[in-house]
Parts: C-alpha cells; structure tokens; sequence
C-alpha cells in the first residue's frame, strides 16, 4: 500500500544533529560488522551464485587499557572486539569459512590505526532453518521498517561538511586522532558545535601545545564554517589524566566501549529531529528489511527531491514472508507536486539492483 502525503517543511526552531567519526567506538563496531557480511556475501556468490542467510549485525567492544603521555605513551592491553550473529556455514559437503573471513577482513581493516592494538574475536553460530529456507526465496526475513529524508538541513550539512575538515587536518596536524565526534545545535539560525576529539600524545610536547592546539583548531573551525565550536569541553588543564590525550587516537584503547547499531544512520548522521530507526543497517544481509528499507528509503527521498520536490520523508514496512518489492506499506510525505508514485515504484522495481550495489559498495 502507498500513501502519500503533502506537507509544508517548516523550519524547526531547534534541530540537533550529531556525527561520530570513523575512529569512534560505535562507528569501529558498525564498519566491521558491514564489512563482514559484505566478505561473506560476497564468498556466497561466489561459491553459491546467491547470498545465503546471515546476520552479523551484533559486535561489542571491549576497550583496553593504555598510559598515554606527552612525547610518549603505551598501549597496556589490547582493544577486543566480539563480532557475533548467525551464518550459513555449510552447504552440502562444502564447509563455509566464516570465522576466517569475518577475521581477516576485520584484521585488514583495522590496519589504518596503526597505533592502536586490537583482539578480533568471533561468535558466529548458524541460522534457524527457517531463515535459511528464506533467504533462498529472495523475500523478507524480519518484519521491520526503514525510514529516510532528503535533503539534509544546513545544521546538517555543517556537521558533514566539519568531519570532512576535521579529517583533512590529520595531514597537516598529525595529533588529531581519528576518534572524534561532532554534535551540533542550531537555535534558530546560530550554529554551536561541540566537538570531542581524541588527541595523539607523541605529537605533542606539553600541556600548552596541547591547549594551543585546540584552540588553533577550534578557530579554524568557527572561522571557516560560521559557528560557535568548543572542542573537549571536559578538559581540565592541571592535570595530563584530565585532558583527551591518547596514545593511538582511539578512546576505545582506554576505557570508551561500543555497540553495533549505536552509530551514524545510513545518512551518516544521527538525527532525533528526522524520521529515522534505530534498528542497525550494519551486518544485516540484503534481504532484511531493517537495512534494504532504510537505504531505499534514502535512496527515494533523494530520488523525489532530484525530481522536483523540495522535502521528502519516506518510512516502509514489511512483513517476513513477503516480497520486498512489494511494501506492506510506502508512507510518503512531500513537499512539492510531482510524480511521486512513478519514481517510487521505479525504485522498487529496481531493488535487485541495489541489493548488488549494497554488496558491492565499499
């Protein structure tokens, strides 16, 4: 079913976004998790020529242990990272070497923090039959929904626009670790950003580089993108354990856990003025709901706004059992008069392609 709903998008008064970068507890658990299944995913094709049932959409970490310092510091004890869930582990007399692959692409990715030390555990046991029965019908394996919007909002876009700086930085300023974190605040039309980011102490002599540090980048921040911005608001200069200082710019490597699915949504935002779910995108395979919808729904959206319209909100549900492509319900709301059940409908007859593309994306 398909209802669609014209709106006037009025500005709130208030908006709240906020972004964790790549380095962030949260955001290590959802990558991981999204690279494992696309490995296996990707093995299954191969071997099977269809993606068989899996869900790796469940990772803890665990932090470690470490004694940062100025000039110096040492990791104590390593990050451990758990990556759990169901997968198809055999088929016929053909083994699948699911643990070995989830391992190795997790151990390979992980290699861009060099500094930091990780422990890669899995606890990955096969999937009901009934699961694994669907999974070979191509239709859904969860009753969920997803849901999206476009464009993004100025706040938004500042956010977005903030991270790539930030992360641009790193090359000229090689103290700023890759765990940061970004939550904004617009309060009618002034911007604030506080802004969390975890220090790297070989690159930094003293407690005053340190301040002066941070203020040069808070600086480059408020003046390049027009907003108040506070960074590491909790420091507390008499004493080096009171400041965000780390030995390999990972929180995670000290004391800051993290979950799968507490991170950025497919929009790589998190947005409590938006439509969006809670439910993770990251490790669930190609036929569950609870991902495909939240990137068709984003997909849509975008897709109405290309096409004329000024807003869009789109939010579908599913139930297990039934074709994807065919919603239990599409509920649409728009801002502009186009043709919006012609473009939805063309996405949905598409959505093969895009379970492909889902898998392919790096």
């Amino acid at each position: 079913m398909l209802n669609i709903e014209h709106i006037r998008k009025k500005e709130e008064k208030i908006e709240m976004a906020e972004l964790k970068g790549k380095g962030h507890p949260d955001t290590l658990c959802d990558d991981l998790c999204e690279l494992s299944s696309k490995a296996l995913s990707k093995y299954y094709l191969k071997h099977f020529n269809q993606v068989l049932h899996h869900n790796l959409d469940k990772a803890l970490l665990v932090a470690g242990s470490a004694k940062p310092g100025f000039k110096k510091g040492k990791i104590l004890q390593p990050i451990k990272i758990i990556i759990a869930g169901r997968a198809t582990s055999k088929v016929g007399k053909h083994a699948i070497p699911v643990e070995q692959i989830v391992k190795k692409v997790c151990k390979d990715y992980l290699k861009r923090f060099p500094l930091a030390n990780f422990q890669i555990l899995t606890e990955i046991k096969p999937g009901t039959a009934s699961l694994v029965g669907i999974a070979k019908k191509h239709i859904a394996n969860d009753t969920s929904f997803g849901a999206s919007y476009y464009p993004y909002s100025e706040l938004e876009k500042t956010i977005l626009e903030v991270n790539n700086f930030i992360k641009s930085l790193q090359k000229k300023y090689k103290a700023i670790g890759d765990d940061t974190k970004i939550m904004g605040l617009r309060e009618n039309k002034k911007k604030s950003l506080t802004i969390a980011i975890a220090f790297i102490g070989k690159y930094i002599r003293n407690m005053q580089e340190y301040v002066k540090l941070k203020e040069k980048i808070a600086k480059l921040i408020q003046n390049r993108f027009k907003s108040e911005v506070q960074i590491n608001t909790l420091d507390n200069y008499k004493d080096i354990g009171d400041i965000y200082l780390t030995v390999s710019g990972l929180s995670a490597e000290h004391g800051d856990d993290g979950n799968t699915g507490r991170g950025n949504r497919y929009n790589s935002l998190i947005t409590p003025y938006r439509p969006m779910s809670i439910e993770a995108v990251a490790g669930k395979n190609i036929f569950h709901p609870g991902k495909l919808y939240q990137i068709l729904a984003f997909k849509i959206a975008k897709d109405l706004v290309k096409n004329g319209a000024k807003y869009a909100e789109v939010r579908m549900m599913t139930q297990i059992g039934k074709s994807l492509a065919n919603p239990k319900m599409i509920d649409v709301r728009i801002d502009g008069n186009i043709d919006a059940k012609n473009i939805i409908n063309r996405n949905l007859r598409d959505i093969g392609k895009l379970q492909k593309q889902i898998i392919k994306d790096p």
